[in-house]
């Protein structure tokens, strides 16, 4: 058996990946594979109906926001979410708090002026800046909810008096939030949604049509929305899968349930990481990630062979991103805890060998 903590495309539940896969061979009964219908048809029309359902119950989306299923993606709204929303000579701010951010902030600035208001980076990005002040006269303010890299997490949201775009690609559905909080949230499936291959997006209405440019409208919102996610043909099997992986986690309690099931597999992580002397945390205690939890080892020739060991344990996507190195444990719903606690148990073997 393995136990997969990579970090993207992550884990899925083995019954949707089933279900999946026999929807591949024969789609509902209809004979044909889910990847040969038409996106047009009745049958996946109730699909895409069912997929937009389950993201508006589960997030308890509020009145005058639109769900769409979009390709592209997550880079894709770093360009999408200023074409959108920044106006002609307009102005946006920015929390750089990762990679990621620093990614989404430069593609702003092709269509206006970023105004970076707090930044991680002088630290490598091992905490989430907190204490700015936000620019009222911004067009909206652009945050990271979960960075994947570093291993840190906004723990709690701000109330602002100006739109909040966030990217939740690393975290969506796994913890409650108020979506009323924002004005538009973008996720790509392939963390705690789905497969690689479809971006959710959540926006409020009636921040749309204000830049006064024209918008071409592959990259258009109000387009996208008139077309219920079908201007042009849609991922259709990893929506299928998206609404597949939707079911499974209203079946568990939706995300009030999984949310429990994260924290007491964080915790359970964090606690042997902070207890084992041969390891050690990177981020900032108070911000650490529930989804991607980022440690090393004190003594660097230890590295390759914990790697080794865990890959001996069936311990599998657990090296650290390339840019920052040590381990880096992805922890996203689908994964189960008894998984965690394999993980934990080779660090604590390994702790009674190298000691």
């Amino acid at each position: 058996m393995k136990h997969n903590f990579g970090a993207g495309p992550g884990i899925l539940p083995h019954e949707v990946l089933k279900q999946s896969a026999e929807g591949v061979l024969n789609f509902n009964g209809t004979g044909l594979s889910i990847l040969e219908i038409s996106h047009r048809s009745p049958e996946f029309e109730a699909v895409l109906d069912e997929a937009v359902a389950l993201v508006k119950e589960l997030l308890e989306v509020p009145e005058g926001y639109s769900v769409l299923f979009l390709q592209g993606g997550a880079s894709t709204q770093f360009a999408l979410a200023p074409y959108n929303l920044l106006p002609e000579g307009g102005k946006a701010a920015y929390v750089e708090s990762g990679v990621w951010a620093n990614k989404a902030l430069k593609e702003a600035k092709f269509f206006g002026q970023v105004e970076v208001v707090a930044t991680s980076k002088p630290t490598n990005f091992n905490y989430i800046p907190k204490d700015f002040t936000i620019p009222e006269d911004a067009a909206y303010i652009h945050i990271t909810s979960n960075n994947t890299i570093y291993g840190t997490q906004l723990q709690q949201f701000f109330k602002s008096p100006i739109p909040v775009v966030c990217d939740m690609s690393s975290d969506i559905f796994s913890r409650k939030f108020d979506v009323a909080d924002f004005g538009l949230i973008y996720a790509g499936a392939q963390k705690n949604m789905g497969p690689a291959g479809v971006t959710l997006v959540v926006v409020k209405n009636d921040i749309l049509g204000k830049t006064g440019r024209a918008i071409p409208a592959m990259f258009n919102y109000q387009v996208q929305i008139e077309g219920g996610s079908m201007y042009n043909t849609p991922p259709c099997f990893a929506i299928y899968v998206a609404m597949l992986t939707l079911r499974w986690l209203k079946a568990k309690g939706g995300v009030a349930g999984i949310e429990l099931e994260n924290i007491a597999k964080a915790k359970a992580l964090y606690t042997e990481i902070d207890r084992n002397p041969l390891f050690k945390g990177v981020s900032a205690i108070e911000d650490r990630s529930h989804m991607n939890v980022t440690f090393v080892v004190e003594n660097p020739e230890h590295e390759k062979p914990f790697l080794k060991y865990c890959d001996e344990k069936g311990i599998v996507g657990i090296k650290g991103h390339r840019s920052v190195g040590g381990f880096r444990a992805s922890i996203y719903n689908a994964l189960p805890i008894t998984s965690v606690h394999v993980l934990i148990d080779a660090m604590q073997e390994f702790e009674e060998k190298y000691k």
